[in-house]
C-alpha cells in the first residue's frame, strides 16, 4: 500500500473544506405588495394591535369597591378579571384549560393551512409588519432601501435612520407600556407614569419589553422565525399531506422562461410554463426565500408571494394563483388529469375540533355551575383531640371560608354526622347555641378557629367522619366539606 493511499495531501485538505457551518445572513428588503392576503394581514394587524393597546382602558362595572377595568390581572388581591368573569387563585385550572384550547387551536390551524398562525397572527409577525410599514414610509420601497444601503451613510440617510428608529422606539415603548396596564388600573397608572410616580417595577418591565420589541421586530426580524422560534420544527412533525401550504404550482409554472420567449414558444405550439422568472415572489417575501424551490422551514405562510404573483399574472394575461394555498397531492392529480380534492374535514381536523369543543364545554360548565361560596377545614394535629372534665370530647379545626360575591353575607355554620356534636367558633358570639353565625366580607377569605364537641355518651369510635356545612342565610347557597372527628 502506498503512502498516497494513507495520507491526505494539502490538495486533499483543500478539497475537504466544506465552508462554514452556518451561512452568513443576507439582508432582506421586502417589497411593498397589495392584494387579498395583504389586505387580510392589514385587517388582522389593526384588530390585534387595537385590542392589545386599548383593551386596558375598557371599563366594566362590577359594583361598589370592585375594580372597573374590564381585563385586569390584580396580583395584590390575587384576582384575574375578564369582563364578567372573576378568577381566583384556587381556580387556576381555568388557565390550564385555556392553554389546552390554545394548543389544540394551533394544531387545528396547522392541519388546515400550515403556519397560518405565523403568517397572520403571531406577535412577531404583527409587530415586524408594523415596523416594515414605518421603514417604507420613511426610507422608501425595496429598490430605494437597497440603493441607500449600498451607497453608505450621508446626512439624508442619517436623518431618515434617526427618524425611523425614533418611531420604532416609540412603538416599542407603547408596547411595553400597554403590557403593564393590564396589571393595574390603566388611567391611574398612565398618570403615574407621566408624573414619574409609578412603582419602579412598572418602569423596569416597560424597559425590558421596549428593548425586546425594538430588537426582535426592528433588527432580528425574520431571524426570529427561522432560528429562534420552535414552532416551525414542531409543526413539521404535526402536519400531513392534506394541509394547505403556500405552494408554487410547478405543474403550471414549469418550464420557466422570459415573457418574450414564452410568447414565441407558444406561437410555435410548444409547451411553456406560466412562470416568467420575474422574482416578484422573492422580492416581497419577508424571509427572503424563493417559494419555487418547494416547501421550506423559513416560509411563514403569509401569502404575500401569492399577491405578488397574481399581480404579474394579471398583467401578462395568464390565470391567477400560479402560487396559492395547495398541496402536492393536487399538483400530482392535475398532472395526471384528475380533479382536485381538498379535505379540510378529515379525521385529524375533526378530532381537534372535537377536543376543543369538549374542553371548552367542560370549562363553560364548570364556570356556570361553580359555587361562589367555599369552605375548607384543616384538623389540628397536636393535640388531635381533648377529653374534657365532663367526659365530652373536643376536636379543633381551622376553617377557611371564601366569599366570591361582591357583597357581605351572613353565614351559618353546621356540623352533620353520627355524633350529637356542637360547634363553637372561637371569638364569635353565636346567635343560637347550636348554630353559630358570622358575617363573611365581600370578595374575601376568612379564617376561623372552630371547636367541635361531642358529648360523653356519644361513644365515639377512633375516627368518625363529620361534615361541615356553611349556609348563606339570605341566598340559601351552601358549601360542604368533610373531615374526621377522632377520640383521644
Amino acid at each position: 500500500m502506498s503512502n498516497s493511499s494513507v495520507h491526505t495531501t494539502a490538495q486533499d485538505e483543500v478539497d475537504l473544506d466544506y465552508g462554514p457551518l452556518y451561512a452568513a445572513r443576507k439582508k432582506v428588503f421586502p417589497q411593498k405588495v397589495s392584494g387579498t392576503f395583504r389586505r387580510i394581514k392589514w385587517a388582522l394587524m389593526g384588530i390585534c394591535l387595537g385590542v392589545y393597546y386599548f383593551l386596558p382602558f375598557v371599563r366594566w362595572n362590577r359594583g361598589l369597591g370592585a375594580p372597573d377595568q374590564a381585563v385586569l390581572i390584580d396580583f395584590p388581591n390575587r384576582r384575574f378579571y375578564f369582563f364578567f368573569i372573576e378568577i381566583w387563585p384556587q381556580e387556576v385550572y381555568y388557565f390550564t384549560g385555556l392553554l389546552i384550547i390554545a394548543s389544540l387551536t394551533l394544531f387545528l390551524l396547522n392541519s388546515i393551512g400550515g403556519r397560518i398562525w405565523c403568517g397572520y397572527l403571531c406577535p412577531q409577525t404583527v409587530w415586524t409588519d408594523l415596523f416594515y410599514a414605518v421603514e417604507r414610509l420613511i426610507e422608501g420601497d425595496r429598490r430605494e432601501r437597497m440603493k441607500k444601503d449600498a451607497a453608505g451613510w450621508n446626512l439624508e440617510r442619517t436623518a431618515e435612520a434617526v427618524l425611523k428608529h425614533s418611531i420604532w422606539l416609540m412603538i416599542a415603548w407603547w408596547t411595553g407600556g400597554a403590557w403593564v396596564l393590564y396589571f393595574a388600573d390603566a388611567p391611574t397608572l398612565v398618570k403615574q407614569l407621566i408624573t414619574f410616580q409609578a412603582p419602579m417595577i412598572a418602569y423596569i418591565w416597560i424597559g425590558i419589553l421596549t428593548a425586546t420589541t425594538y430588537v426582535l421586530a426592528g433588527w432580528m426580524r425574520e431571524q426570529v422565525c427561522v432560528y429562534m422560534c420552535p414552532w416551525p420544527r414542531i409543526q413539521a412533525a404535526l402536519t400531513d399531506e392534506w394541509a394547505l401550504n403556500v405552494t408554487y404550482r410547478y405543474d403550471r409554472g414549469e418550464a420557466r422562461t422570459s415573457l418574450k420567449k414564452a410568447k414565441e414558444l407558444r406561437a410555435k405550439g410548444e409547451h411553456v410554463g406560466d412562470c416568467v422568472d420575474c422574482y416578484q415572489c422573492v422580492a416581497v417575501c419577508p424571509t427572503g426565500i424563493d417559494i419555487r424551490d418547494g416547501s421550506q422551514l423559513d416560509c411563514i405562510q403569509c401569502g404575500l408571494c401569492i399577491d405578488a404573483c397574481d399581480t404579474v399574472m394579471e398583467k401578462i394575461g395568464r390565470p391567477k394563483r400560479l402560487i396559492g394555498y395547495d398541496n402536492d397531492i393536487n399538483i400530482k392529480r392535475r398532472v395526471e388529469g384528475k380533479p382536485e380534492i381538498y379535505r379540510v374535514v378529515r379525521p385529524r381536523t375533526v378530532i381537534y375540533c372535537g377536543l376543543i369543543a369538549v374542553v371548552g364545554a367542560i370549562m363553560l360548565y364548570a364556570l356556570l355551575t361553580r359555587s361562589l361560596l367555599d369552605v375548607n377545614v384543616l384538623h389540628d394535629r397536636n393535640p388531635v383531640a381533648v377529653k374534657l372534665a365532663d367526659g365530652s370530647i373536643r376536636n379543633a379545626y381551622t376553617m377557611r371560608l371564601l366569599n366570591k360575591r361582591g357583597f357581605d353575607r351572613v353565614i351559618a355554620i353546621d356540623v352533620d354526622g353520627p355524633l350529637d356534636a356542637k360547634v363553637h367558633v372561637v371569638g364569635v358570639d353565636s346567635v343560637t347555641q347550636d348554630r353559630p353565625m358570622i358575617v363573611l366580607g365581600r370578595d374575601q377569605t376568612t379564617e376561623l378557629r372552630v371547636l367541635v364537641t361531642a358529648p360523653a355518651e356519644s361513644n365515639t369510635e377512633k375516627s368518625v367522619p363529620v361534615r361541615f356545612r356553611i349556609t348563606d342565610i339570605g341566598l340559601g347557597e351552601t358549601a360542604v366539606t368533610t373531615d374526621n372527628f377522632v377520640a383521644p
